[in-house]
């Protein structure tokens, strides 16, 4: 029997779940950060700074990050800048429309030779064992077909006492919020997508992904099956999203 996953509210055959989202990043990459800003009103850039906290690069030793499906640099961008001078990181990602727009932001910055950029795929990483200080991925995990394989892989390439940070939507815990939540995300935010990318489908699909991945509790399960220890997850702006964290020990 064929295995089946989710893509958005429909169910697919797990082989076909990859291309699928590919397609939707190869729609929305060039706009990818402006519509991040538009839909969370600028929050994102919080969430995000909450995650560079985490990972501490510290200022006076070599830190090696890797940023999993963070094709624009995002992350890798604010964490190199938070660090010291012996701060580097490889960002992976599948979709190499995401992964030059990264570049191209980098030698903006003239950090093109501090960060690496590489099309791969999260559930199989290119990078030796224990390679890793830290291992970051923001708002992705959501779109990887087999997240276990992708949480071993991340697990694999982390070095002992190394961290991995994930920052994923969550499930919205304040009364009232919850229903306001679902109209802006089911009616405004594909709207949105349509005005801005001219594609409202791929926007609808990222919003019925987030109401189909795990709850905080169910996803710090999942961490623990993979051998991640001090597991926790800390909610943010009422749970919309939650940083989870977890380390190789």
């Amino acid at each position: 029997m064929t295995a089946t996953t989710h893509f958005g509210s429909r169910q697919v055959p797990l082989e076909d779940k990859q291309a699928l989202v590919d397609d939707v990043f190869h729609s929305v990459a060039r706009r990818y950060d402006l519509m991040n800003d538009l839909m969370s009103f600028g929050l994102h850039r919080a969430w995000k700074a909450a995650l560079v906290t985490a990972v501490n690069a510290p200022k006076h030793q070599p830190f090696a990050l890797l940023d999993i499906a963070g094709g624009t640099g995002d992350v890798a961008l604010r964490v190199v800048e938070s660090g010291g001078a012996e701060t580097g990181a490889s960002v992976c990602d599948i979709n190499p429309d995401m992964l030059e727009i990264g570049r191209q932001r980098a030698a903006v910055r003239s950090l093109d030779r501090t960060i690496t950029f590489l099309e791969a795929n999260a559930e199989a990483l290119p990078f030796a064992d224990k390679s890793f200080d830290a291992a970051t991925i923001a708002f992705g995990i959501r779109n990887v077909p087999r997240i276990e394989q992708a949480l071993a892989e991340a697990y694999r390439v982390l070095k002992i006492g190394g961290k991995f940070l994930c920052l994923e939507f969550s499930a919205v815990n304040v009364p009232g919020l919850d229903r306001l939540y679902d109209f802006y995300s089911f009616n405004v935010i594909p709207a949105l997508g349509r005005f801005v990318v001219g594609d409202a489908d791929s926007y609808r699909y990222l919003v019925e992904s987030i109401r189909r991945f795990p709850n905080p509790q169910n996803f710090a399960a999942m961490l623990r099956a993979g051998g991640f220890a001090r597991v926790s997850f800390q909610p943010m702006s009422g749970g919309i999203v939650a940083l989870h964290a977890g380390w190789r020990l």
